[in-house]
C-alpha cells in the first residue's frame, strides 16, 4: 500500500511539472505595447523614443 501511495505521488508531481512546462511555450509570441512617442526596438528589446 505504501508503494502505491509513493508511486501515485511521484506520478502526479511529474504530470503537474510536465504540463506546466508544456504550456509555457508562447513567450516569444507576446505583444509589446510601448508608450506614446516610443516604439519597440528588437535589438535592445526595449521601447525607445521615436525620432521624426
Amino acid at each position: 500500500m505504501k508503494i502505491k501511495v509513493v508511486a501515485t505521488s511521484v506520478a502526479l508531481t511529474l504530470a503537474t511539472s510536465l504540463s506546466a512546462f508544456a504550456a509555457c511555450d508562447n513567450h516569444s509570441k507576446q505583444a509589446m505595447t510601448c508608450a506614446d512617442g516610443t516604439s519597440w526596438d528588437s535589438q535592445s528589446r526595449s521601447c525607445v523614443p521615436t525620432t521624426s
